[in-house]
């Protein structure tokens, strides 16, 4: 038997949209446990999630997005620790 969190890579709702019962799959062993329990999986033995580089700088909207809200947080950070400040005092 493979758990349903190792069938395929993206979510699986429902195993009957995957496997049906007698079906022959190909599975990999990930691991045998003291109790005699073997891990299996499915998903190990699909092709890699294709990695997309990513570079600083790559997308200027996103970016400026970024910088005001860092600004804004940091603002929001700043004047909450003065409230508290003067609370204290």
């Amino acid at each position: 038997m493979v758990h349903i969190s190792e069938i395929d890579r993206n979510y699986v709702k429902d195993v009957h949209d995957h496997l049906r019962e007698n079906d022959v799959v190909q599975a990999k062993v990930l691991a045998i446990k003291e109790d005699g329990k073997i891990d299996l999986s499915i998903k190990a033995l699909q092709d890699p999630v294709p990695q997309i580089p990513r570079r600083r700088g790559a997308d200027p909207q996103f970016e400026s997005m970024l910088k005001k809200f860092m600004r804004q947080s940091e603002e929001r950070q700043v004047d909450f620790k003065r409230s508290v400040e003067h609370k204290r005092k």
